[in-house]
């Protein structure tokens, strides 16, 4: 396991590299002059000249690009031209509100994914079942914006039991963060967990009619052990990879969803950011966001390793 967890991060080293180049040349090929944008209607020469000389954009892409990489390496993701405030305060300030509702997204979608394409495998082809796939593929076809809107319109303006918009920081009020929060987590959870039923129907089907799912039963073991401990631990595989990337998904920022609720998350930072052509937050984003990828793949393979021995070898 370490040898393949060092095989792994140096593969990261190239990966990250390459990543950087992508990131920093695709954003410079967006049309617009970010100086002009920022100096406002009919600026004068002087003005626009200073603006690039203060975010260095008068130096060669080159150079602008040696520099951007060392500062990311000491932690500087550079200056925000449209809030004049360092990219790494503002991911800092976005990234707890997109990192929670990422969380309870993708706890939603895992419960409900997973026990739903259990049970759904386990009692295939009964009335179960085809509730399960109805289901599933309903939470598929919604789109999220109108799945947002419905919510609204039923719990914020006809019940009157949660807030229609905006986010209350779980440091000031943990009630009101819940209540800010559970709608739009709903929203973003509900299409993965129908993903996730459906990998885990079909993965949980190929389990149970393996050999070694019909020698347990030969054994006489008991039913749930049979689907528990060796059906969905082998099953389990797949749903590690599939959870970790719609989890890297959440952590990019779901750009409607964040809009319908007024949630000041990644996403509204991203969208921001490209129509005013701040190409430090892009960027900043857009590399925090890979390595979060990054990241979750490193721990999705490890939960292979955990979740099935036979890989250990």
């Amino acid at each position: 396991m370490l040898r393949l967890l060092g095989h792994r991060l140096l593969q990261l080293i190239p990966t990250i590299f390459i990543l950087s180049l992508i990131i920093f040349s695709l954003q410079h090929l967006l049309p617009g002059d970010p100086a002009l944008a920022l100096a406002g209607e009919n600026p004068d020469p002087e003005t626009v000249a200073a603006i690039r000389a203060r975010y260095g954009l008068d130096q060669p892409i080159f150079m602008q690009y040696l520099y951007w990489v060392g500062g990311v390496l000491t932690g500087d993701l550079g200056l925000s031209m449209r809030h004049n405030l360092p990219v790494t305060t503002l991911v800092l300030q976005k990234l707890p509100v997109t990192l929670q509702l990422a969380i309870m997204g993708i706890v939603l979608a895992l419960v409900f994914g997973v026990v739903g394409g259990v049970i759904a495998a386990v009692r295939r082809n009964t009335s179960i079942d085809y509730a399960a796939n109805v289901v599933s593929l309903a939470g598929i076809s919604v789109p999220n914006f109108w799945l947002g809107i419905m919510l609204i319109l039923l719990f914020s303006i006809q019940l009157r039991w949660l807030p229609a918009s905006g986010y209350v920081p779980l440091s000031v009020d943990w009630r009101m963060n819940l209540a800010t929060t559970v709608m739009p987590a709903f929203v973003l959870g509900t299409a993965i967990a129908g993903i996730i039923m459906r990998h885990t129907r079909s993965a949980m089907i190929q389990a149970l009619e393996s050999d070694y799912v019909r020698t347990a039963r030969a054994k006489g073991l008991s039913p749930t052990v049979v689907v528990v401990k060796h059906a969905m631990r082998n099953a389990l595989t797949p749903i590690i990879t599939l959870g970790a990337l719609e989890f890297g998904a959440l952590l990019s920022g779901a750009v409607l969803t964040e809009q319908i609720f007024a949630i000041p998350g990644f996403g509204k930072l991203i969208v921001d950011a490209v129509f005013t052509r701040d190409y430090a937050v892009v960027q900043g984003v857009v590399l925090v966001t890979a390595l979060f990828y990054i990241t979750l793949n490193l721990l999705a393979d490890i939960g292979y390793i955990l979740a099935n021995p036979r890989l250990r070898s």
